[in-house]
């Protein structure tokens, strides 16, 4: 079948929504799909996969506003396709494109039937903002993205509702995010929605092979360069006693860096070889460099702005544990890419992490309270044995229900429900 994808990110922007479309759209074809991704241009070289074709369209560059003319230029690019090479599914992932009822229906009545997938909402991107400024992570103020999400969410919500009321099916990336569309939304008694959690690339990221010399010595590169390169670290060995902390995402409010590193001074004093390395981009970084120099730990933070897509996945491997603190997902994918990699997660004790993490592949705390949160990683750092196995437990899980292959097959499934219908 030939499928559409509109989705508003897709690599090079590496964002959770781009990750999820690439894998995805390559899965599918590698099943004799074709599918056409329509997407916002952008700067960069995009990776080209067989059977998957890219369409780039113009988008205004204005918080919140961009998901609209988006959509307005996706559906044009749609209407040229259907034209050229007839669609039989148009698979839209919001809520980063903002379609009107009447522009669904249009597709619905003229295109092909509509599946929508539910990354989380921009109503509960406004309570993650609102959460991370009452617990001082940072001034709503101080980010354009964050004040357009607290100030136009429940404008742009409306588009949110339309994709639940005329889709021929929806699909949730986790329960919790299904329960804010019904509770917030409120559908119609015929409407369908599945929930299907993403998946990770567990090829790539995976546990360490030590039998690779290359990769051997580029952990040991990266365990010196952030000063935690004792000899049991050097060999992977849960023993040493100076353990890497990574945390990865976007340097924004609502991710919790700022509880993290508030957290930092208590860990330390268990554990005063433990390095903390947070790798994103964002606005927050001189905020969180100039709160670890007051608290007394800024030899022991190091925050990288970019790094390659391998150097990452080397990153997750290296690490002995990966604090995810975020104040709102529709579900998140670094948990996973980190349990994929053999390392445990510590985590926020609600929905929709807790889908995915519990006590047998890492630990959870109370979100925005720092005691709390070093009470968890400190557990993790001071059963070195407990940690191997939860590594097991953790790629094991992955590898038997989050994967892109089990995506796929489920997608597949879902085009043809509608389809037949």
């Amino acid at each position: 079948m030939h499928i559409a994808m509109i989705a508003g990110e897709y690599p090079p922007r590496w964002g959770g929504i781009g990750s999820v479309v690439f894998h995805l759209a390559g899965h599918l074809a590698s099943c004799g799909h074709h599918v056409s991704v329509i997407t916002r241009s952008h700067k960069g070289k995009t990776p080209t996969q067989s059977g998957v074709s890219i369409i780039e369209v113009p988008w205004l560059k204005a918080p919140m506003a961009f998901t609209r003319s988006y959509a307005k230029n996706a559906l044009k690019a749609l209407k040229h396709l259907h034209e050229l090479d007839p669609v039989d599914v148009i698979h839209i992932h919001l809520p980063l494109a903002s379609f009107s009822r009447k522009e669904f229906r249009f597709m619905e009545d003229n295109i092909a039937p509509v599946c929508s997938s539910l990354h989380g909402s921009w109503l509960g991107e406004k309570q993650g903002v609102i959460r991370a400024s009452k617990a001082k992570e940072s001034a709503t103020w101080r980010n354009p993205n964050d004040l357009a999400i607290r100030l136009t969410a429940k404008y742009y919500s409306k588009f949110e509702r339309a994709g639940i009321l005329e889709s021929s099916i929806c699909v949730s990336n986790s329960k919790s995010t299904l329960s804010e569309f019904e509770n917030w939304y409120q559908p119609s008694d015929d409407f369908s929605c599945e929930v299907v959690l993403w998946g990770c690339d567990h090829k790539v990221f995976r546990p360490p092979n030590q039998d690779d010399e290359d990769e051997q010595l580029t952990h040991e590169k990266i365990r010196s360069t952030y000063d935690c390169g004792d000899e049991s670290a050097l060999n992977y060995l849960p023993d040493t006693k100076t353990p890497m902390i990574l945390a990865v995402g976007r340097l924004v409010a609502r991710k919790g860096y700022m509880t993290l590193i508030r957290a930092l001074p208590e860990i330390l004093d268990k554990h005063p070889g433990a390095r903390l390395v947070i790798v994103g981009r964002g606005h927050m970084k001189k905020r969180l460099l100039k709160n670890a120099r007051k608290l007394g730990v800024e030899h022991a933070l190091f925050i990288r702005s970019s790094m390659s897509f391998d150097d990452l996945a080397q990153h997750f491997r290296s690490a002995d544990l990966v604090v995810y603190p975020s104040y709102y997902e529709g579900q998140g994918l670094i948990p996973l890419e980190s349990l994929a990699s053999g390392t445990p997660v510590v985590t926020v004790n609600q929905p929709p992490l807790t889908e995915m993490i519990d006590l047998s592949v890492g630990d959870l705390f109370n979100s925005g309270d720092p005691g709390d949160l070093a009470k968890s990683v400190c557990r993790i750092l001071d059963s070195p044995e407990d940690r191997i196995q939860k590594a097991k437990s953790g790629r094991e899980r992955v590898l038997s229900k989050y994967t892109y292959e089990h995506n796929a097959e489920d997608f597949e499934r879902i085009y043809k429900s509608i389809l037949r219908n």
